[in-house]
């Protein structure tokens, strides 16, 4: 369970960085951090069996 807490933290990790590396406006980066970090909150919440 620790584990597969930690690979989903570094996979967000990762995508939040590969997100502020791509050529878009701030808006849309933004956008797409939200979204990320709603989808990492939730696969978390998932793994410790809240959900």
């Amino acid at each position: 369970m620790i584990v597969g807490v930690l690979i989903t933290f570094l996979v967000i990790i990762l995508v939040l960085y590969l997100i502020n590396m791509l050529p878009i406006d701030g808006r849309a980066k933004q956008i797409c951090r939200v979204v990320v970090i709603i989808l990492g909150v939730i696969s978390l919440l998932k793994y410790i069996a809240v959900f």
